[in-house]
């Protein structure tokens, strides 16, 4: 077992874009691929953003306990971490670098502990938030609302996490997030 990072945000925070360019950074990174029950948006592609499943799949994977974790993140909606991923780029001697929910990122330190650094990202408020979310024109009215109305929740969880970093300037949060995996990875 080797070591993993974890970046985890209400939707919309720029987790995923900080993750993008730390992956720049840290060669011995690689990004663990979630699986997921819901469609690919916009140009994503399965077995780079994430492994579309169908609902069924999904359950199916579930029950095999080929998940080292797992949520229904929205109503039907599923997103879970792959055992043979970890497998995978452990096998390389890399550290995972983990994009994922909230809970995922919880259940992820508490089954690592400090083999684990998590870190959550913030956003300079829910104005903002929101803002960002329909900037992106991906998600519906109804799936934006859900999302704000579950930042809410999120937001009250980052004490369970290592580390908070404001994302209120890009830069400086990168710097910040890069700072402390440098840190962990020694």
């Amino acid at each position: 077992m080797g070591k993993l990072v974890i970046f985890s945000a209400p939707s919309g925070s720029g987790k995923t874009t900080i993750v993008r360019e730390l992956l720049k950074y840290f060669p011995n990174l690689e990004f663990s691929i979630s699986a997921t029950s819901r469609a690919p948006r916009g140009k994503e592609q399965h077995g780079v953003d994430y492994y579309f499943l169908s609902q069924q799949e999904f359950a199916e994977r579930v029950e095999r306990n080929e998940f080292v974790e797992w949520e229904e993140v929205y109503q039907g909606t599923c997103y879970g971490t792959l055992r043979s991923e970890m497998e995978r780029i452990w096998s390389k001697g890399n550290v995972i670098i983990f994009d994922v929910d909230v809970m995922g990122g919880i259940n992820l330190k508490r089954l690592f502990g400090d083999d684990a650094c998590s870190v959550f990202i913030m956003p300079p408020s829910i104005e903002e938030l929101e803002r960002r979310l329909r900037g992106r024109g991906t998600d519906s009215e109804e799936v934006i609302e859900k999302r704000i109305g579950k930042a809410e929740f999120e937001l009250s969880k980052s004490s369970a996490f290592d580390y908070t970093v404001i994302n209120d300037d890009l830069q400086v949060a990168i710097k910040h997030t890069a700072a402390i995996i440098e840190q962990f990875i020694k």
